[in-house]
């Protein structure tokens, strides 16, 4: 346990540095090396390294992404993503004989899924030049909370289980605990987000009402997102997939739950007004 929180503090403590840098490239550059790492820890799980073209094409496609976010016409993420999926069925039809289809489609997955996800990230921080932190805090907490919340709910109150193949020790109270206390959190967040911003001299009003929708959407999807990750590792025979944080696990054990959340709130964020 001192093991989990001390690496739980210090990953905090890089988030809080890399979200200052948030205006410079080392923003796009952090989300790049989750997104290849998270594809690297696939990969292995799925035992697909070894097939070396796909994965070479798989981490560079992870790396390129998140810079090319920044440029506001599709069109070159557009040629670099089809291009990427062009040189994998390509190099599947050369060595056929050696890998399955099974294995070609978790390669593709893999990369697309995460390398995707990871993308959100970034597009959530241009979306507006005031709160674009704060939405990406938000979706963090969406994904990440939701978990905690589960957590001690479960603890007091669990006793039926959610899905006990996959994950035993997750119940049903303390999913819907975890979902509401994403909820609460996002309005608590919003109220002291604005609290601040007003002393910096920038005004607005708290949409409350979505927030709190959003907060409980993003709850259901991280846990979603945690259970897909959870299945993946038991098929594979797998407790973690890396040991990058001791304690935690890998990178991917850690964004796992930010797989459909980060893609989610990009979306929704560009279509409706938190603050106004």
């Amino acid at each position: 346990m001192v093991t989990r929180i001390i690496s739980a503090v210090v990953g905090i403590a890089i988030a809080i540095g890399i979200l200052f840098l948030s205006a410079t490239p080392v923003y796009n550059l952090a989300v790049s090396a989750i997104a290849v790492i998270m594809v690297y820890e696939l990969l292995s799980a799925c035992k697909c390294i070894q097939y070396k073209y796909h994965s070479i094409i798989c981490f560079v496609f992870a790396a390129v992404m998140p810079f090319l976010v920044e440029f506001e016409g599709m069109e070159v993420k557009y040629i670099v993503s089809s291009s990427c999926i062009f040189l994998m069925f390509a190099g599947y039809i050369v060595n056929h004989k050696n890998i399955s289809f099974e294995k070609f489609c978790c390669m593709l997955t893999s990369s697309l899924l995460s390398t995707l996800s990871m993308c959100c990230l970034v597009s959530l921080k241009n979306l507006d030049s005031l709160h674009g932190v704060c939405y990406i805090v938000l979706c963090l907490a969406g994904a990440w909370l939701g978990d905690s919340g589960a957590y001690f709910v479960g603890t007091f109150f669990g006793k039926h289980k959610l899905c006990p193949e996959i994950s035993p020790k997750k119940t049903i109270e303390g999913a819907v605990g975890g979902v509401l206390t994403v909820g609460l959190v996002f309005a608590v967040y919003a109220f002291f987000y604005q609290l601040v911003q007003g002393y910096r001299g920038y005004s607005f009003e708290v949409n409350y009402v979505y927030l709190v929708i959003l907060g409980i959407v993003c709850g259901i999807l991280g846990i979603v997102g945690d259970l897909s990750a959870s299945l993946i590792k038991r098929q594979f025979g797998i407790k973690d997939f890396g040991n990058i944080m001791p304690g935690h696990g890998g990178i991917m054990d850690r964004f796992d739950s930010v797989l459909f959340v980060a893609p989610f709130m990009m979306f929704t964020l560009s279509h409706i007004t938190l603050f106004k």
